[in-house]
C-alpha cells in the first residue's frame, strides 16, 4: 500500500468505529477517496439500513476529485442490489481506477467485489490473509461467520477474580474511567444481555450514558434472559426484551437484525454461554483490589482440569486511571461446541 492509502485506512477506519452499531443488520463500514495527488478528498462510512453505504458516502463528499483515484475501504465493496445498488458500480461511474480493501466480505450474497471490478478494469489491492487494521469488523464477520449476533462477554472484577464481595457489594470495583469506557461502548452495541439474576439484585437500566448523565444518541437494545419475574418499579420492567433461553434469545436478536452484542451478566448467564460455545469476543476490566472471597465471573466450572480451560487470544491491553482493560478473541477451535 501507499503511504497516502495508509492514511486514508485510517480516515475509514474511524469513519466505521463512529457509526458501529447504528448499521446492522449491515456491517459498519468506512471509505475513503484519494485523488490522483494522494490528498484524501472524501470519508464516507454506512448509514443505517436503507441507506447510502461507505463508498457511496465518500464518492459524494468527494465529487469530481474521485475521477482517476483510488477508493480505501475496511471491507470488499458489495456487488449486490438490496435496498441499495452495488457500490462495486458506484466505484466504476464514478472513475475510480484504483481500490484497496481491508476485509474480504463473506456475505455469500454480497461478496464477489473485488473480481468484478477486476474483471471491469479497476486495480484491486488486498493482502492476503487479512492484515490491514480494520478491527471495527471484526464482531460483524464473526456473526456471518457463525449465523448468530457475535457476542462479547463484559465482566469487571477485582485482580483476585471476584466481580462482588462476599455480601454481593459490588459498586464500584472499577473507577470512573472504566465506566466511561464501559458507556462508550454500549453506544455501539445492538443489544445488552443480562439474567434475571443481575436485574433482581443490582436493578440495571442497561443505557449507555454520559458524564453529564445525558444519554448518547444511540442506544442498544436491553435485553433479559430468564423466566422470573421483573417487579412493577424496576427501571427494566415493561422496557426490554424476554426471551427464556440463550439460544432463543440468540436466535431471535439474528432474526431481528443484531449482529454485536454485549453479555454483561451475571456469573450463571455467563457460564451458560461458556459452556454453549457462544462467546467470541472478552472485555475483562481488572482493578487493582483483592477481596480474597466473593461472587466469581461464571457460576460454575467450566472444566476439572487446566486443559479444558475457556481460553482467548489477548488482542489489546488498555490502562484506565486505576484499572486495566484486556480484551480478547476467542479463537473457533476453542469452543464449547467444537466448531
Amino acid at each position: 500500500m501507499r503511504p497516502a492509502e495508509l492514511a486514508a485506512l485510517s480516515a475509514a477506519e474511524a469513519a466505521s468505529a463512529a457509526v458501529r452499531g447504528t448499521t446492522s443488520p449491515n456491517p459498519p463500514v468506512g471509505a475513503a477517496i484519494v485523488d490522483v495527488a494522494g490528498n484524501t478528498v472524501g470519508v464516507g462510512a454506512t448509514r443505517p439500513a436503507g441507506g447510502p453505504h461507505a463508498e457511496v458516502m465518500a464518492l459524494s463528499e468527494a465529487g469530481e476529485r474521485a475521477r482517476g483515484g483510488t477508493a480505501v475501504v475496511t471491507l470488499e465493496p458489495c456487488n449486490h442490489t438490496g435496498r441499495t445498488g452495488p457500490c462495486t458500480h458506484a466505484l466504476v461511474e464514478a472513475g475510480i481506477t484504483r481500490v484497496v480493501f481491508a476485509r474480504r466480505d463473506a456475505n455469500s450474497v454480497a461478496g464477489g467485489g473485488a473480481e468484478w471490478l477486476r474483471d471491469n478494469g479497476v486495480e484491486v489491492v488486498h493482502p492476503e490473509p487479512d492484515q490491514l487494521p480494520a478491527p471495527t469488523l471484526d464482531p460483524w464477520l464473526r456473526a456471518i461467520e457463525v449465523g448468530r449476533p457475535a457476542v462479547t462477554l463484559k465482566f469487571a472484577q477485582t485482580l483476585d477474580g471476584f466481580t462482588a464481595a462476599a455480601d454481593g457489594t459490588s459498586q464500584w470495583i472499577t473507577g470512573p474511567e472504566a465506566r466511561r469506557t464501559v458507556h462508550a461502548d454500549r453506544a455501539h452495541r445492538d443489544a445488552i444481555i443480562v439474567g434475571t439474576g443481575t436485574v433482581l439484585a443490582d436493578n440495571p437500566r442497561l443505557t449507555a450514558r454520559r458524564d453529564d448523565g445525558g444519554e448518547y444518541g444511540h442506544q442498544p437494545r436491553r435485553v433479559v434472559i430468564g423466566t422470573r419475574e421483573i417487579p412493577a418499579g424496576h427501571h427494566l420492567a415493561g422496557a426490554c426484551e424476554r426471551y427464556p433461553d440463550i439460544a432463543t434469545a440468540l436466535s431471535k436478536l439474528w432474526e431481528s437484525g443484531a449482529r454485536d452484542v454485549l453479555v454483561e451478566g451475571g456469573a450463571g448467564l455467563a457460564a451458560g454461554f461458556v459452556a454453549a460455545g457462544a462467546v467470541d469476543f472478552v472485555q475483562a476490566y481488572l482493578a487493582p483490589k483483592l477481596l480474597g472471597a466473593g461472587h466469581p465471573v461464571l457460576g460454575g466450572a467450566v472444566t476439572e482440569t487446566l486443559y479444558g480451560a475457556f481460553e482467548f487470544e489477548t488482542t489489546a491491553v488498555r490502562r484506565l486511571g486505576a484499572d486495566v482493560l484486556v480484551e480478547g478473541r476467542v479463537p473457533r477451535r476453542s469452543r464449547a461446541t467444537g466448531t
